[in-house]
Order: C-alpha cells, then sequence, then structure tokens
C-alpha cells in the first residue's frame, strides 16, 4: 500500500532493502472488495446527484448523451432490500452537474446545467410526504459543477464554474431558508471536486482549474465562523505528497464510513477506477482495490449506516446503470 507521506532517507533505504530481499511481493495487491448490487433502476446517466435521509439514498437528475437529454426523475434505493423505487421528480428544468445535501428529513439540491445555460435555483424534498418545494435561490452566481455538505444543520455549497472558475462558499440554514456568504475555500479555483464529511469537519479537495489538477485538500470547521474574524479552513496534506501518488483528479466521487473517507474514480488524464482512502486521525491517504465496475467519471456516491456504494457516471460515450457497494476491509473477490 502507498502512504500520502514523507519517510527519511534511512525509511526509503531500508525499504528498498526489504524489497530487494523479497522480489515475489506484489505492490498492488491492496485490499478492498467490490460487490455488485442491483442496478440503478432509471435510465443510464452522468452528473446526477445523490444524498440520503433515514438510512434510505436517493439517486436523480443527470445526463444521458446518447439522448441528449437531461433528467428530473429521482428514485430511492432501500440498501437493505437492495431495492429502487421511483419517487416525486424535481420541479423546474432538467439538469446535470447539479449539488445536493440533506438536513433532517429534508435533502435539497440545486444549480446545475441544463443544456443552455447554468442554474441557480434550489429545491427542498420532503421524504415524509415525497412533495418537492421551491426554495430560496443560491446566494452566489448560477452556476455548474460546484460541491455541497451538510454540517451542523446546515448546508454548505460552493466552487463550481458560472463562466469562470470559482472558490466562493456559501451557507444555508433552514430555519430561515436563506443564504450568507462564508470565507471563500482557501487555495485555488476550482471545479468538479469533491467534498465529505467525518465528525464535526468536512473535506473539500481535487477538482481542476484552467486544465491543471488541484493539489490541495482542505478540512471546514463550521464552529469558527462564530468568530467574525476566524477562518473555517485549514489546510492538509497535499494530494501529491510523493512522486508517484495518483489521488489528484476531478470528476471523482467521494463517501465515508467507518470514520474515513474514499475517493473513487474521476479523471486524471485519462479515465481512472482508482480509489484512495482517508484517515482524518493521520492526515494519510492509502490506496485500495480500484473500482470493479468500468472505469468512470461523473458518478454518485453514498454511504448508508457503515456501507458505501457507487453508481452511474460514464466513459466517453458509454453512460452506466450498475451499482456497487464497496467493502474496505475484505479480500478482493472478483466472483461476488
Amino acid at each position: 500500500m502507498r502512504y500520502a507521506k514523507f519517510f527519511s532517507f534511512t525509511t526509503l533505504l531500508f525499504m528498498a532493502g526489504l524489497i530487494s530481499c523479497d522480489s515475489g511481493e506484489d505492490d498492488d495487491d491492496f485490499l478492498g472488495n467490490w460487490v455488485e448490487m442491483s442496478d440503478f433502476e432509471g435510465f443510464r446517466r452522468s452528473s446526477a446527484v445523490s444524498f440520503v435521509i433515514n438510512d434510505v439514498a436517493y439517486v436523480g437528475t443527470g445526463f444521458n448523451g446518447d439522448e441528449d437529454e437531461y433528467y428530473q426523475d429521482f428514485w430511492r434505493y432501500n440498501v437493505n432490500q437492495n431495492f429502487w423505487q421511483r419517487v416525486d421528480s424535481l420541479p423546474g428544468v432538467g439538469r446535470s452537474a447539479a449539488v445536493a445535501f440533506s438536513i433532517g428529513e429534508f435533502g435539497y439540491v440545486g444549480l446545475g446545467f441544463d443544456g443552455d445555460d447554468e442554474l441557480g435555483d434550489f429545491y427542498r424534498y420532503n421524504s415524509a410526504t415525497d412533495e418537492w418545494t421551491q426554495i430560496a435561490d443560491f446566494g452566489g452566481s448560477a452556476r455548474r459543477n460546484a460541491t455541497a455538505f451538510a454540517l451542523g444543520g446546515r448546508g454548505y455549497v460552493g466552487t463550481g464554474d458560472d463562466g469562470n472558475t470559482l472558490k466562493d462558499f456559501w451557507e444555508y440554514d433552514p430555519a430561515t431558508d436563506s443564504w450568507r456568504q462564508i470565507p471563500s475555500l482557501g487555495g485555488s479555483k476550482r471545479e468538479n471536486s469533491i467534498a465529505f464529511v467525518i465528525g464535526d469537519f468536512a473535506y473539500v479537495g481535487t477538482g481542476s482549474d484552467n486544465g491543471a489538477l488541484e493539489l490541495d485538500f482542505w478540512r471546514f470547521d463550521p464552529t469558527i465562523l462564530a468568530d467574525s474574524d476566524g477562518f473555517p479552513w485549514v489546510r492538509m496534506m497535499d494530494l501529491d505528497e510523493e512522486d508517484d501518488y495518483e489521488i489528484i483528479r476531478e470528476n471523482a466521487t467521494a463517501f465515508t464510513m467507518g470514520g474515513l473517507g474514499y475517493i473513487v474514480a474521476g479523471v486524471r488524464g485519462s479515465v481512472t477506477s482508482s480509489v484512495w482512502e482517508y484517515d482524518p486521525v493521520t492526515d494519510l491517504w492509502i490506496e485500495k482495490t480500484p473500482l470493479e465496475g468500468a472505469a468512470r467519471r461523473d458518478a454518485v456516491s453514498f454511504s448508508v449506516g457503515n456501507r458505501g456504494f457507487v453508481t452511474t457516471g460514464r466513459t466517453g460515450s458509454s453512460y452506466f446503470d450498475d451499482i456497487w457497494e464497496f467493502e474496505p476491509f475484505e479480500e478482493e473477490d472478483e466472483d461476488d
């Protein structure tokens, strides 16, 4: 396994000696197993969104290049029964490259691209009534390829592309149905990045600006926002700390389980299926078994309890509807 950490010269010499004494070791034998589940029941698509409410996952919107169609439909997935069911469609126009997050009993979806324009509208889904309600438009500019997460009962949306690459961030308060701008993400502007939440912190990284992949990785602490002079972003270890690291990418997907974060697939020159696991305690990364399905970009992922899933996405003109569950500490079994 490869770790995102510097080693001393003495340590490197020691490791080299071990490898020379055991030439039969396979350093590409990563830990983790992927299990194929029941296919996503909607049309194949990429650039969809997902959120989770009460251990039920919801997947919707997106784009199918074969039909030049932008979707509004939504589906919920019961992971215990491995069962998909259609729910109420998103109001407004069909879209791709939107964002989503959930707070309590509600899911929130907004922004994106409808084939002609970037979008700034936002909607709330009531899981108890299976109904959508339009809420306040996003506080920043209409955009696509942004990133979002929820933490402490509030939603956070930022970065993306409104014709220019962006790094601003906005906080949504569901109690007042209002947005306010907060300090921008530290470091570079970006689009097509990932975000995930572990404990009391959110983490944002990857993505690109002006065709260059971004290597900086940031932790967000919402409690610092209570201090008007506080800066809530802390830079963590960069994603290229060793020459052979392959974490930097764009159009990836990410989820968390068991207190660890996972970045899956995406684009780094070409489409990849590689998987990396993040430990927030040590600020270290470990490479895991690649996604067993086709390499892809613009997939969605979600975690329910201590289970993580990846579905949809595309490679070139091929769009996917398969869904895979990741078992991070099992040995790979290609026959399951």
